[in-house]
């Protein structure tokens, strides 16, 4: 197993995750309930945990990979929503694998208890008894906690120290140095320092006046280490040298500013509480101790350190973690519990050198940041990303391009059109076009709202495509073609269609050859038998005559256009998940198989509710056709092409007001439609405060 994974942000959601599972860096159930979304705190849960709950609060669930922990592969879980964090981490600890990764070390990993005392006559006594009484206080601290020295823990000293009030008066405290084992251990010191502290006071005669863990936990310091060869330092136009004594230099600055080293320190935790939110970790306790570490000397000081070592560059961190693998948050919060299982970590300790190794890494990613390049131009990218829906000039390419193609969606029907009943879909008009210009070498194809430039006809994205050089008698070469789209792909929309409609009428401009619909309507549909095995003929002939139709095709295919005066105020959403219409269609099909009369009465029932939305439509009857809609979403539900993910999102539009909302498409994934006269903003606002994109067809024709 290996935690280096490349390319994970080119991929969607669902994609990741099975990514992942494939590596073998989660497991199974574990992809399941990310895909679904089981590991999120729901309310009832949350009310077992604090008081006056009225809901939870969503933050981004991410992973960085790559990392190389003391030789072990690690998968890094992080709660953050900063952007550029996750991106910086996976990138810093690419590049420690070719130093070796990260090497961190611990010597004791306790959890501190204090016990303060005031009114104590003679300090220099009181601490003489206490020291004579150190074995018995021990012994009666680990009669408190049974099941902890049975598990291999327990009390393992008392320190005691003198200190004085602004008063003047002396102050004597007690740290009771307790090993939790992999617990983090609030809990059991304080119930070991409330239990001896009456034992405490009789000893010295003092008054207790506190009795709590400190959360400044200096006996249980991790130090990580990281060595980056010179080679691997070179940045853009600073060569590695450069690079190397830039970092260093930053390192000494945080030295000697404290205003740079609150900074320094501050990108350091973005990593570390974001893993210890991840995993259930007291993340407020963490910053506390490692704060305060940090303020032990003269002055406030950097907790990662950079030198140059043999010519290269040599990071070391050093810092408190006291961090838990059991009890706590992990036993109750589902969430927490799958990202202690993602990091594969098998004690607190493993956990805690984890938490060191990416406190490092996020300091080396900022700090080589800022000294080349700049903080913002990665940072603000993503920033941006968070903001941006499609390019502001995609309408506009595709309305100049010669070809161009209408994409769809479903009102009712999907499915049961592969079984010879009605469908009836509406066409997104110019969804996607295209353009065909000279090149040289293979087949140049370019999406770029995709994210796609492949070369060769036998690329992905770019395969299906050859029904289509193969009808013009053109060889897939010396051409260059690009694509804008309107829609995302693998959404249940048609892009696939879309795509072969915008392609043949393209080349056929470039090639200077009239193709009348049909012609171009039976290319694309060779295109859809590679896309889909066994396409309905529906998407191609919404893409090709970007007409409102009513399809059936039992043997033949039979179309019937529609006269629609008023277009459907309709809103389409895009779910985090690509649907397979391949898939989707031989599933249907296996389980058809085996519950041949069920399913046949099922599309029967679809056949007719297609036949009534298609009135309905005609008469501009919304709700009457919205009904229509979410009687059909069930039946598609009862045959199995739905999943979790499309069930909020067709609940979050009716509630929001939606007539109907349904999937659209072949299911699995995708997107869903939503049906919303007079209220067409308020279902947009609740689908995006979702999470989810959105495409608004009011108006479409």
């Amino acid at each position: 197993m290996t935690s280096r994974v490349s390319g994970l942000h080119r991929l969607g959601i669902h994609e990741r995750i099975d990514a992942l599972c494939e590596q073998r860096l989660i497991s199974h159930s574990d992809a399941e309930l990310l895909k679904q979304g089981q590991q999120v705190l729901l309310p009832a849960a949350a009310d077992r945990f604090v008081e006056n709950v009225v809901g939870t609060f969503g933050l981004p669930f991410a992973i960085a990979p790559n990392f190389i922990v003391n030789g072990r592969e690690c998968l890094v879980p992080l709660v953050v929503e900063e952007p550029s964090v996750v991106a910086a981490l996976s990138n810093a600890a690419k590049i420690a694998r070719a130093g070796g990764g990260f090497t961190v070390a611990v010597d004791d990993y306790w959890v501190t208890g204090q016990i303060h005392l005031v009114g104590v006559d003679n300090v220099d006594a009181a601490m003489e008894k206490l020291t004579g009484n150190r074995a018995s206080l021990i012994e009666r601290a680990n009669q408190v906690q049974p099941n902890l020295i049975a598990r291999g823990g327990g009390v393992r000293d008392i320190e005691f120290r003198s200190l004085q009030l602004a008063d003047g008066r002396p102050l004597l405290v007690l740290h009771v140095q307790l090993d939790a084992v992999d617990a983090m251990g609030a809990n059991l010191v304080n119930t070991v320092c409330e239990a001896i502290a009456p034992d405490v006071s009789s000893i010295c005669g003092g008054e207790i006046a506190m009795r709590i863990l400190t959360n400044l936990a200096d006996r249980s310091i991790f130090t990580a280490r990281m060595h980056v060869p010179l080679a691997d330092l070179g940045a853009g136009k600073f060569t590695a040298d450069e690079v190397r004594d830039r970092i260093v230099l930053a390192s000494d600055i945080a030295i000697a500013d404290p205003y740079r080293a609150a900074t320094h320190n501050k990108g350091i935790m973005n990593g570390i509480d974001s893993l210890a939110i991840a995993t259930g970790n007291d993340w407020r306790a963490i910053e506390a101790g490692a704060h305060a570490f940090a303020s032990l000397g003269e002055s406030y000081q950097p907790l990662a350190i950079w030198s140059e070592q043999g010519g290269d560059l040599h990071g070391e961190i050093r810092l408190p973690l006291r961090v838990g693998t059991v009890g706590g948050t992990v036993t109750g919060n589902a969430g927490a519990a799958l990202g202690l299982r993602m990091t594969g970590v098998d004690s607190a300790r493993e956990l805690g050198a984890l938490m060191a190794a990416v406190g490092l890494a996020q300091n080396f990613a900022a700090i080589r940041a800022l000294a080349t390049d700049g903080i913002q131009a990665g940072h603000m990218r993503l920033h941006r990303r968070q903001h941006q829906n499609k390019p502001t000039d995609t309408e506009a390419s595709i309305a100049a391009m010669p070809g161009r193609a209408a994409a769809k969606v479903i009102l009712v029907g999907e499915h049961a059109a592969v079984y010879g009943s009605h469908v009836l879909a509406l066409p997104i008009a110019d969804a996607m076009g295209a353009e065909v210009s000279a090149a040289s070498g293979p087949l140049r194809l370019a999406i770029p709202d995709w994210g796609v430039e492949v070369y060769g006809v036998t690329a992905p994205a770019a395969d299906l495509l050859a029904p289509i050089f193969s009808a013009l008698d053109v060889a897939p070469e010396n051409l260059a073609l690009t694509i804008r789209s309107r829609v995302p792909r693998g959404m249940g929309l048609g892009s696939s269609a879309a795509l072969a409609v915008a392609v043949v009428r393209a080349l056929a401009a470039y090639l200077q050859r009239d193709l009348d619909d049909e012609t171009v309507n039976q290319m694309a549909f060779e295109c859809e038998r590679i896309a889909h095995g066994t396409p309905s003929g529906v998407d191609n002939a919404l893409a090709t005559f970007a007409k409102p139709l009513l399809v059936k095709n039992d043997g033949a295919l039979a179309m019937q256009a529609l006269e629609v005066n008023l277009a459907p105020p309709l809103v389409v959403a895009f779910s985090s998940q690509m649907g397979s219409t391949r898939q989707q269609v031989a599933g249907v099909r296996e389980r058809y198989d085996n519950r041949t009369d069920s399913y046949a009465a099922i599309f029967e029932q679809i056949d007719a509710l297609s036949l009534q939305a298609a009135t309905a439509l005609g008469a501009g009857n919304w709700n009457e056709l919205g009904a229509l809609m979410n009687v059909c979403h069930g039946l598609l539900t009862a045959i199995e092409v739905s999943t979790p993910e499309l069930e909020r999102m067709v609940h979050t539009a009716r509630r929001a007001g939606a007539t109907g909302a349904k999937l659209t498409g072949g299911g699995g994934g995708g997107s869903i439609i939503a049906l919303c006269p007079n209220r067409v903003e308020d279902v947009v606002a609740a689908l995006e405060n979702a999470g989810y994109g959105t495409l608004v067809l009011a108006g479409e024709e």
